[in-house]
């Protein structure tokens, strides 16, 4: 037990509180940030940025202000998924009924003869453990062209689920049932259905709604290279039609390149956050990605301006 000593019995001092984030936000080689609120703490699922031999575990962080992170190593494994052999990556997370579902890809099939896809665990706290829900994958098969990655999990105001995929330049949107052990489909009769933005669309798509319009976020370029960056579409329903806007998030040659594979944060005041990964200036190595955080900002017409990257990250902003 420490004893205050000195005239006045001083207290030891406390660490000062950090005025920001910084930029990466935690430490180690991280990628594709799926970015949620559950139980008034902020959580951040990335992928482990290894090589694919070494891709097998996922990490979680939380925070109760934006700015301080606590890691929860290892919350799912490649064991504990018995048909996934090779490679995990991008996480999309959500609550429903109590539960907390964790979308991951796996295994990076490269025709329908292989095993591997899209697949989803469970637990019962949003820092798991979780375990396979299905015992195999949710999607596993090619459709419209679209390879079975990068899943995004949108709820509707509706209460519909909808999951929007795909890499290989074609994104697909399906329906999700409310349990999520497999898809439905849409009201024309439709599985799946191609919801492709744009020729420069290659992967990690994302979706929110503001103001009635929904917002198509989404990834181009290679993602080991400097040009990987983020583009997005505005339409009046989930399944579109998209057409590309322009780039919000790109390479700065005095920050850092590949900025790509993003999420958000919303406040309840419209105040939004973009999390992505990015590379280190003069870094080649292209596994060599960590998590920033910046501030997204909507002009009058609801038009998102392009992010100003920084290494200072944001201000602390506790969830009320």
């Amino acid at each position: 037990m420490a004893i205050a000593t000195g005239a006045i019995g001083a207290q030891a001092a406390q660490p000062a509180a950090k005025a920001s984030s910084g930029n990466p936000i935690f430490p180690g080689w991280y990628a594709d940030p799926e970015a949620a609120v559950f139980d008034n703490t902020y959580w951040i699922y990335p992928t482990s940025s290894l090589p694919y031999a070494q891709q097998t575990y996922f990490d979680a962080f939380s925070s109760k202000d934006l700015v301080t992170w606590t890691k929860h190593p290892g919350i799912l494994k490649i064991q504990d998924i018995r048909w996934a052999k090779q490679a995990l990556w991008a996480p999309a997370v959500v609550e429903n009924g109590g539960k907390y579902y964790f979308f991951f890809a796996a295994n990076d099939i490269q025709n329908d003869q292989q095993v591997g896809g899209i697949g989803v665990a469970v637990a019962d706290k949003p820092d798991g453990p979780y375990r396979d829900l299905l015992g195999k994958p949710l999607v596993g098969k090619f459709h419209n062209g679209a390879q079975p990655i990068d899943q995004f999990v949108f709820k509707d105001d509706d209460g519909t689920w909808y999951m929007i995929y795909g890499g290989w330049k074609h994104a697909n949107i399906v329906r999700l049932k409310d349990d999520f052990t497999g898809v439905l489909p849409m009201a024309d009769g439709t599985v799946f259905k191609e919801i492709t933005p744009a020729p420069e669309y290659v992967e990690g798509s994302l979706m929110f709604k503001r103001n009635g319009k929904y917002y198509y976020l989404w990834s181009e370029g290679g993602w080991t290279g400097p040009d990987y960056s983020v583009a997005y579409a505005i339409g009046d329903s989930p399944t579109g039609p998209f057409k590309r806007i322009g780039k919000i998030l790109q390479q700065d040659p005095t920050i850092g390149t590949g900025a790509g594979h993003n999420s958000i944060f919303r406040g309840d005041d419209d105040t939004w956050y973009i999390v992505y990964h990015r590379h280190p200036l003069g870094d080649s190595d292209g596994n060599h990605r960590q998590v920033a955080i910046d501030r997204m900002v909507f002009d009058a017409q609801g038009h998102i301006l392009p992010v100003k990257m920084t290494n200072e990250g944001v201000a602390p902003r506790p969830l009320r």
